[in-house]
């Protein structure tokens, strides 16, 4: 098991920043890829940007390319999403998610994400 631990979420307002950090523990061994997922209400989960733990590949949404950055920390065990220009659209539960790897190469699918962490609220006020 892998257990996420979220952090660095709160109210910010549009055109600021805020980091996320989610550290990993348990079989961090086993992690081939990482990744942010957001839901804002009455939406489904999108992910947001994954990146696979050697780095190599990586994916950002549209909406979110040129502000965002996903970066990873392997002695630490933890995934970084640094948001930048932040909109108030972008307000939603962000959610750090991991998974093993799979017959899916790169980043994968939502459903190659088998450990999700609690998740935490950004809030981007207009």
């Amino acid at each position: 098991q892998v257990q996420l631990a979220e952090s660095g979420g709160g109210v910010v307002q549009a055109g600021g920043s805020l980091r996320l950090s989610c550290a990993a523990s348990g079989r961090t061994s086993s992690i081939y890829r990482m990744g942010w997922f957001r839901q804002a209400p009455g939406k489904e989960r999108e992910a947001v940007a994954l990146i696979t733990w050697n780095g190599g590949t990586s994916y950002y949404t549209d909406s979110v390319k040129g502000r965002f950055t996903i970066s990873r920390d392997n002695a630490k065990n933890t995934v970084y999403l640094q948001m930048n220009s932040l909109k108030p659209e972008d307000t939603a539960v962000y959610y750090c998610a991991a998974g093993p790897r799979s017959f899916r190469g790169g980043v994968g699918l939502e459903d190659d994400y088998t450990f999700r962490g609690q998740g935490t609220q950004v809030t981007v006020s207009s």
